[in-house]
C-alpha cells in the first residue's frame, strides 16, 4: 500500500474515533480557557512575540554563524560541541558518545523524534526511558506521540492504569484516580534517573553569546535527567538558536505563555558541565551534576529550508503548540495528521526535513488553509501561504 492510501486510511480512521474526539475536545476547551487566561493576566506578551518574530527572523538567515559561535561558547565552558549537516551524521556523534549497553534516560524532544534517536540507541543495545509522563506512556504503548507537548493527549486514563499494571508489575485499577498513575511513574521512574549513565535533552532555545541551553517544563524530569546522570548530551536543531541570552529568554517567555502556561514550573539554563570553585578557588569540574556535556546542533536540511522565501517561516515556529488545538482536522484526528511534526506546518518538514514527498503532498491536501493557526500563532507563521506554495512545488514537480 502506498503511504497515501495508508495515510487516508489511518485519518479517516481517527477521525471516526468517538473516543479521541471526545478527548480532544476536553484538551481543546481547557486549553482555551488557559491561555486566554494567561494573556490576560500577562498582556505585554502579545507585544513581546512580536519582538521575537523580528528575533527568528534575522536569526533564520545566521544559523550556521550562530551555531559556531554556540559551539565556541560551549568549548570555552568546557563543554563539547558538534555541528551536524544530516540527521546520520547527529545519530552517529550521539551513538559513539553512547555506545552500548548504557542506561539512559530522555526528556521530550521533538528533534530527537525527528531523526529516531531512541530507537537508534535501542538498536545498539542501550536501554532508554522516555521521562516525560506523555511519552513514557506512548513509549510503553509502542505508539507515536499525538501532539507535540501532550503527547498522550487521546490515552484516557483507563487505558494508562491498564497499561502501568503491564509495565510496573502490580495491579492499578480502571478507575485508578489520575493522581495514583502520576504517583506509579515518579516511583517507577525515580531510580532510573539516578541509575542512568547518561541524560538526554533537547532545547527550547539557545542563545549563541553563551551557549547556554534554555529547558522549559513542568514535570521535573528534565532537571533530573540533565543534572543527575555524569553524561548529558543535548540534541539542538538550528532553528533554536538567537543571538543573546537576552533574545532567549524573549523567545522562551512567549513560548511558555502560548504553550498554556502563566509560567512554568522550571525553566533551566545550561551551559556547561558542573563545576565548582569551593577549594582554593581552582575550578574543577564534575561537582553534583554532570561531568560531561555535548551539544549536537543539527542542520538536517535547515539551512536549505531558510533560503526559501516562503516556506523558512516554518523555522519560525516554537512548538508552543498552539495551532494543534485551532486546527479543525486536528481536532478530530490528533496527531494523525501530521508527520513527526503535526498539521499544516508538518506537510513543509515533512517535504523539506524529512525528504517524504508523498507524505508531504498527503498533508498538504489535508489542510484546509482556513487560517486559524494563524490567528493563534504568536508569531503568525502564515501557514496557508506555505501550504499553498508547497502545492505548487509538488505540482511542479520542484521538489521531486
Amino acid at each position: 500500500m502506498s503511504i497515501s492510501k495508508d495515510y487516508r486510511k489511518e485519518i479517516m480512521g481517527a477521525a471516526h474515533d468517538d473516543r479521541l474526539r471526545l478527548a480532544l475536545s476536553r484538551a481543546i476547551k481547557s486549553f482555551r480557557a488557559n491561555i486566554n487566561d494567561a494573556l490576560e493576566k500577562f498582556p505585554h506578551t502579545i507585544k513581546m512575540a512580536e519582538e521575537v518574530l523580528a528575533i527568528k527572523e534575522k536569526a533564520t538567515g545566521e544559523m550556521e554563524k550562530l551555531a559556531m559561535q554556540a559551539s565556541e561558547a560551549i568549548e570555552a565552558n568546557k563543554g563539547k560541541a558538534y555541528i551536524a549537516r544530516t540527521a546520520e551524521e547527529a545519530l552517529t556523534i550521539i551513538a559513539n558518545l553512547v555506545g552500548e549497553g548504557k542506561l539512559i534516560v530522555k526528556g521530550k524532544s521533538m528533534t530527537s523524534e525527528e531523526i529516531g534517536l531512541r530507537e537508534h540507541l535501542e538498536e545498539r543495545g542501550n536501554e532508554v526511558y522516555e521521562t516525560d509522563l506523555g511519552e513514557f506512556i506512548m513509549q510503553k504503548m509502542g505508539s507515536r506521540p499525538m501532539h507535540i507537548l501532550s503527547p498522550s493527549i487521546h490515552v484516557p486514563h483507563e487505558d494508562v492504569a491498564r497499561l502501568f499494571s503491564r509495565v510496573m508489575g502490580r495491579e492499578l485499577p480502571p478507575d485508578s484516580g489520575i493522581a495514583e498513575l502520576v504517583a506509579a511513574a515518579r516511583e517507577f521512574l525515580r531510580d532510573k534517573f539516578f541509575q542512568a549513565d547518561i541524560g538526554i535533552s533537547g532545547a527550547n532555545v539557545v542563545a549563541a553569546e553563551t551557549g547556554t541551553l534554555f529547558l522549559i517544563e513542568n514535570e521535573g524530569n528534565i532537571r533530573l535527567a540533565t543534572g543527575a546522570p555524569p553524561v548529558h548530551i543535548a540534541l539542538v536543531g538550528m532553528e533554536k538558536l538567537v543571538p543573546t541570552i537576552g533574545d532567549a529568554y524573549k523567545v522562551s517567555e512567549v513560548t511558555w505563555r502560548y504553550a498554556n502556561y502563566t509560567v512554568p514550573a522550571y525553566v533551566s539554563l545550561v551551559s556547561g558541565p558542573s563545576k565548582t570553585g569551593d577549594i582554593e578557588k581552582v575550578t574543577t569540574y564534575g561537582a553534583h551534576g554532570p561531568k560531561e556535556f555535548h551539544v549536537i546542533f543539527l542542520d538536517g536540511g535547515r539551512t536549505e529550508l531558510a533560503r526559501h522565501p516562503i516556506l523558512r517561516q516554518a523555522l519560525y515556529c516554537l512548538r508552543c503548540g498552539g495551532c494543534l488545538y485551532e486546527c479543525p482536522v486536528f481536532a478530530v484526528t490528533a496527531g494523525h495528521f501530521g508527520d513527526k511534526y503535526f498539521t499544516g506546518i508538518g506537510a513543509v518538514w515533512a517535504a523539506m526535513i524529512s525528504k517524504d514527498i508523498e507524505k508531504a503532498a498527503s498533508i498538504a491536501y489535508t489542510c484546509l488553509t482556513c487560517g486559524r493557526c494563524k490567528e493563534r500563532c504568536p508569531l503568525k507563521i502564515d501557514v496557508p501561504e506555505m501550504i499553498i506554495e508547497l502545492r505548487r512545488l509538488i505540482a511542479e514537480s520542484d521538489l521531486r
